[in-house]
């Protein structure tokens, strides 16, 4: 199997957070892998990593960072391939990375789902990718359907909760 998307980290230690990732992309049959790599620690690692995921087959990257959360932004500047910035909540709620992700500079787009949305990153990955893919297209209507589906039930259970001045 070869991965299509790649899910990178800036540590292990955002494994909690990127792991929701991996597992809806793992739920749709998409191939991944996952690597932790740092803009900071390892920016030749990552350089490499960017610059030769396009030939290896990769067709988008999710990159979760904290803090600085400069590890998108690097990546989007060395490949034309689509990256999804997961800012990770490490310091100041989250929002010193939501605010590093998501201000790219004209030229360097980084998509930016919200603090540790990495679930969210993974569907975002697969619907790009379905763009070019009728089954992994089926796959994504029957997995929003569902989605529905639990809305629904959750509607229907709140109609049993009772309230001397509840209405419905």
């Amino acid at each position: 199997m070869t991965p299509i998307v790649s899910i990178i980290m800036g540590s292990t230690s955002d494994l909690p957070v990127m792991k929701e990732a991996a597992s809806i992309l793992n739920d749709l049959h998409i191939p991944f892998e996952i690597n932790a790599l740092s803009a900071h620690r390892t920016p030749a690692e990552v350089e490499q990593f960017a610059r030769s995921a396009r030939d290896r087959g990769i067709k988008v990257i999710i990159a979760g960072a904290g803090m600085a959360a400069h590890l998108p932004g690097v990546i989007a500047a060395m490949t034309i391939l689509p990256v999804i910035g997961v800012p990770i909540k490490a310091s100041l709620e989250g929002l010193d990375s939501l605010l590093a992700i998501v201000q790219m500079p004209p030229g360097i787009p980084v998509a930016t789902v919200g603090i540790n949305g990495a679930r969210n990153a993974g569907i975002l990955a697969a619907q790009m990718i379905a763009t070019g893919d009728a089954e992994l297209q089926e796959k994504l209507l029957a997995f929003k359907e569902d989605l529905k589906k639990k809305i629904v039930e959750a509607n229907k259970e709140l109609g049993e909760v009772k309230y001397e001045f509840k209405t419905n």
